[in-house]
C-alpha cells in the first residue's frame, strides 16, 4: 500500500516538500476482532473475521492486468503478499477484493467465465483470502451485480454462459446501453440469477463478507426498460426503478445471512445522495435506516473541502444523519487516487485542491475519525 500512497502522490512532490498522505497505525491494526483463527478452528468451521473499526481498501479489477495478467500463480501470489503486507502495516483491517466485476469470474465459478486478464490456471480469490487471513485481515468479495461484459467480449464468452443464452435469445432479461451488457433487475430471473451469484462465492470460500458498489442502472432513459414498465402497471418510473434495485438488494442481504449470519453485507454508493436517487434509484435513505438491506454503507465522498457542489465536511454530515440511529454502519470512502490530480469537476476554485494540499487524505481522514462515521476505506 506504501507505494500506492507514493505513487498517487508523486505529482503533488513537485509542488510541496513532499506527501504526508500515510494512514495511521496507532490503535487501529486489527482494532475489535474478538473471534480468533484457533476459535474457528475448534468449533470445525470458519468463523468470520469482521472489525467494529473498518479501515478498508479496494482492490480492483482496474488493476488486475499489472497484477495479475501474464503472471504465473507464484508471481501473483508474491503480489498479493507484498499487497497485503503493505496494507497491514498501515492499518488496514478489511480489503474488498473485485472478483466479479463485468460479467466474470476471478475465482473458480460454475455460472460465470473466467475474467479476461487472468490468463493463468489459478483461483486468485482463494489466494486473497489466504495471504489477508494470514495477516488478520478480513476479506470481502466485491461485485458489480449488474454490468456484464461488452458486446465484443460476450461474443468471446463460451455459450453455455447462460448471460449469453440470453442474449443469443432475445430474452428481456439482459439490455445492451452503449455496447456494454447489463441485467435488468426489473424481472424475478435476474433476481435470482444474483442470489446465485452470492451463493456460489459463500458457499465456496471462507470470505467475511460481500460488497457491492455504485453500479446500479446504467442509464436513465425511458427506453432501457420500458416493456416491463408497462407490464409493471406502475405509473411511476422512478420509484418504479428504485424499488427493482432495493429487491435485488436485499436478495443479496438475505442470500449472505443465509450462508452465515455472521457474514457481512455492504454497499459503497455514490457520495452525491441526491444523484443516486436520480441517475441510478438507488434508494441509500432506505438501506441506511432500515433493516434486512446492509450491514454497512461506504458512500464515496470523493471530493475535497473546497468542492463547490459536493464540499467534503457538509456531505459527511449527510452521511452521517442518514445513518443517525440504524443499525448500519458508516464506512466512509475516501478517494487517495485523487492526490496530486486535477479535479475537473470540483469546480474552479478547487481544481488544484489536491495537488496544493498534498495533505488532503489525512484531514479527511482525521474529520471521519472525529465524527460519529464507524471508519473509512481508500480507494487509490
Amino acid at each position: 500500500m506504501k507505494r500506492f500512497i507514493a505513487a498517487a502522490c508523486t505529482a503533488a512532490f513537485f509542488i510541496s516538500a513532499g506527501c504526508s498522505a500515510v494512514l495511521p497505525t496507532e490503535g487501529v491494526k486489527n482494532a475489535g476482532y474478538s473471534e480468533s483463527t484457533t476459535a474457528a478452528e475448534e468449533s470445525g468451521g470458519y468463523v468470520p473475521m469482521n472489525y467494529p473499526r473498518q479501515v478498508g481498501m479496494w482492490l480492483p479489477y482496474v488493476k488486475f492486468p499489472e497484477y495479475m495478467q501474464g503472471k504465473s500463480e507464484e508471481d501473483f501470489r508474491k503480489g498479493a503478499a507484498e499487497i497485503l503486507e503493505d496494507a497491514a502495516a498501515d492499518g488496514v483491517n478489511t480489503v474488498y477484493f473485485h472478483v466479479h466485476p463485468s460479467g466474470d469470474a476471478y475465482y473458480t465459478s460454475s455460472i460465470y467465465p473466467k475474467g479476461e486478464f487472468l490468463d493463468g490456471n489459478y483461483d486468485p480469490l482463494a489466494i486473497i483470502i489466504e495471504e489477508a487471513h494470514n495477516r488478520g485481515i478480513s476479506v470481502h468479495a466485491w461485485i458489480n451485480p449488474l454490468r456484464l461484459q461488452t458486446a465484443e467480449q460476450m461474443e468471446r464468452v463460451p455459450d453455455s454462459f447462460i448471460v449469453k443464452k440470453w442474449v443469443n435469445a432475445g430474452m428481456p432479461y439482459v439490455k445492451n446501453v452503449n455496447g456494454r451488457w447489463y441485467l435488468d433487475p426489473a424481472y424475478p430471473e435476474t433476481v435470482e440469477f444474483l442470489g446465485d451469484t452470492v451463493r456460489e462465492i459463500t458457499d465456496n470460500y471462507n470470505v467475511d463478507g460481500v460488497h457491492i458498489d455504485d453500479y446500479f442502472y446504467p442509464t436513465t432513459s425511458a427506453d432501457f426498460d420500458s416493456e416491463a414498465f408497462v407490464q409493471s402497471g406502475a405509473s411511476d418510473l422512478a420509484a418504479w426503478r428504485t424499488e427493482n434495485v432495493s429487491r435485488f438488494v436485499k436478495k443479496l442481504y438475505d442470500t449472505v445471512k443465509e450462508k452465515d449470519d455472521r457474514l457481512l453485507f455492504g454497499i459503497s454508493p455514490q457520495g452525491n445522495i441526491r444523484a443516486d436517487y436520480e441517475t441510478q434509484y438507488a434508494d441509500v435513505k432506505k438501506w441506511g435506516s432500515e433493516s434486512g438491506f446492509c450491514d454497512y454503507i461506504v458512500p464515496q465522498i470523493y471530493y475535497g473541502f473546497e468542492n463547490e457542489t459536493m464540499p467534503f465536511l457538509p456531505t459527511l454530515e449527510q452521511w452521517t444523519e442518514l445513518v443517525r440511529g440504524s443499525d448500519v454502519s458508516l464506512i466512509i470512502g475516501l478517494a487517495a487516487y485523487k492526490l496530486g490530480r486535477e479535479d475537473k469537476w470540483a469546480g474552479s476554485s478547487a481544481e488544484l485542491e489536491w495537488i496544493n494540499d498534498p495533505d488532503i487524505i489525512n484531514k479527511q481522514i482525521a474529520a471521519v475519525t472525529a465524527s460519529e462515521a464507524d471508519g473509512y476505506a481508500l480507494y487509490y
